[in-house]
């Protein structure tokens, strides 16, 4: 056990990191777990979310975070499970209509610009 109080302080502060880290880990791997006993989309979504919460925190690599979701995407296509966003994509296309510009409403009286008086240039040394 360290004596100095900077290093007790640090001791601790690593210990809380760890365990955070450790929980968040834990739900990756129960996230994965449950997509692979059951793949659907709910399960699929969950996944990609835990990922990408370890992502944020700076617990995976983003390498390794986008292989991680690419397999469980490969396998999810296999099982025959899309995302929602997709389905809702495709369900729904989107219809451009053309829209008015709005009125220009009329704006007040602009004032004159005023110049601004040129920028004094250092003497020439003769």
């Amino acid at each position: 056990m360290p004596i100095i109080k900077s290093a007790i302080k640090r001791v601790k502060q690593a210990n809380v990191r760890r365990d955070r880290n450790v929980a968040t880990k834990r739900a990756i791997k129960a996230a994965v777990k449950a997509f692979e006993a059951k793949p659907s989309h709910e399960t699929l979504s969950k996944a990609h979310s835990e990922f990408d919460k370890a992502l944020k925190k700076n617990l995976l690599p983003k390498n390794t975070v986008a292989r991680r979701k690419s397999a469980l995407a490969a396998k999810a296509k296999t099982a025959g499970v899309k995302l929602a966003a997709a389905k809702k994509a495709a369900a729904a296309p989107v219809k451009k209509t053309a829209t008015k510009p709005a009125a220009k409403k009329p704006t007040a009286a602009k004032k004159p610009a005023t110049k601004k008086a040129p920028a004094k240039k250092p003497a020439a040394k003769k």
